[in-house]
């Protein structure tokens, strides 16, 4: 098992499409050894009625597959730095606003209160990106996160380059994989997808 024994916050952010992932994102941590998941959302999954997703729905299928109450507060999720609740934090999907937000110090959600106060035990934080403008107005912020300790990417590329040129999301099925290296501080290679 690859991720024996540790524990995971697993934040959410709103890349509505990317909601269908969810299953096999959890089942794979689980499969690999994942002793406790806890999952955390920005205000806009559960608030959101969209196509591909209903917020009642999505919070109820969260707490279930991962058998832990949601962190759906800033105040929920400021404990899991001084708690040391978790080993690792992963946020997936991550889109362009919640990847800005970290770049820049903004904790104005429950994910990114869970990032802020689990960087704060140097311990790593998995980034698996899903943004329209992650090779436009992104792109800096992409780069800035890089290039900072305890920040690790998913391999991503182009999910669309002819239709959405800038547009950017990570290989899902790379998440463990990722995981592993950045607990022992190495971001996975290649980081960009073909």
């Amino acid at each position: 098992m690859k991720l024996n024994n540790i524990n995971v916050g697993f934040g959410v952010t709103g890349s509505f499409c990317n909601f269908s992932k969810l299953d096999t994102i959890v089942g794979e941590l689980l499969e690999n050894g994942v002793k406790n998941i806890y999952p955390i959302v920005t205000p806009i999954v559960l608030t959101d009625e969209n196509r591909f997703s209903k917020p009642q729905e999505i919070k109820e299928h969260l707490e279930k597959l991962t058998g832990k109450e949601l962190i759906d507060t800033i105040s929920k999720a400021e404990p899991i730095g001084p708690k040391d609740m978790v080993d690792i934090v992963i946020v997936a999907p991550c889109t362009g606003n919640t990847l800005a937000k970290i770049a820049n110090g903004i904790t104005d959600t429950p994910v990114l209160m869970a990032v802020k106060s689990h960087l704060r035990n140097n311990k790593p934080v998995v980034i698996g990106i899903s943004t329209n403008d992650g090779l436009g107005a992104n792109a800096e912020n992409l780069g800035k996160l890089m290039n900072t300790k305890n920040i690790f990417f998913v391999p991503f590329g182009q999910d669309d380059p002819i239709k959405k040129p800038k547009s950017l999301v990570c290989d899902y099925t790379k998440i463990v994989d990722t995981a592993v290296e950045a607990l022992k501080g190495i971001q996975i290679q290649p980081v960009l997808n073909k």
